[in-house]
């Protein structure tokens, strides 16, 4: 395979390792047919035809030709695996912000009479709520089911 995959707009190859650009809507990223923009200026030309009222192009990075040949290997019926307590290293992905800013923040200064927010709290607050979510997916996984309900989340 000499590359790893074709502009979903233009058809030019994307190769291994390249950047490229993905749409920030999550209807253009199921894992079925992921759409992959080899530039901006291609995922631009998506956008009016998808009907987007609000969207981005993230940039990533294609995967090596080693990391494409062992993820098609990986491809084998999937089996439950439970957590590591290892902790696991930490992707980008695993640092976006979940938290909205301007409404926490808005949130502590009607509650706490005119306090401010530091910009430290988002992160915290962000792997609070990763830790939380993790152990509602392993709670809905035990009781069979592939969707995380409230009843998934503990309260303290």
């Amino acid at each position: 395979m000499t590359t790893w995959r074709a502009c979903s707009s233009c058809k030019k190859p994307i190769s291994h390792a390249a950047r490229y650009w993905v749409c920030s809507v999550s209807t253009c990223n199921r894992a079925r047919s992921p759409l992959a923009f080899c530039s901006v200026r291609c995922w631009d030309a998506h956008v009016p035809v998808m009907n987007h009222r609000s969207a981005w192009a993230e940039e990533r990075r294609a995967p090596t030709r080693q990391e494409a040949d062992a993820a098609s290997a990986e491809r084998a019926p999937r089996r439950r695996v439970a957590r590591s307590s290892a902790p696991a290293r930490r992707s980008t992905e695993d640092d976006e912000i979940l938290i909205v800013a301007s409404r926490l923040k808005a949130y502590i200064d009607r509650k706490g009479g005119g306090m401010n927010t530091s910009a430290d709290v988002l992160p915290v607050l962000s792997d609070l709520v990763r830790e939380a979510a993790l152990d509602a997916i392993d709670s809905a996984r035990a009781d069979g089911r592939k969707t995380v309900k409230a009843r998934d989340f503990k309260r303290r």
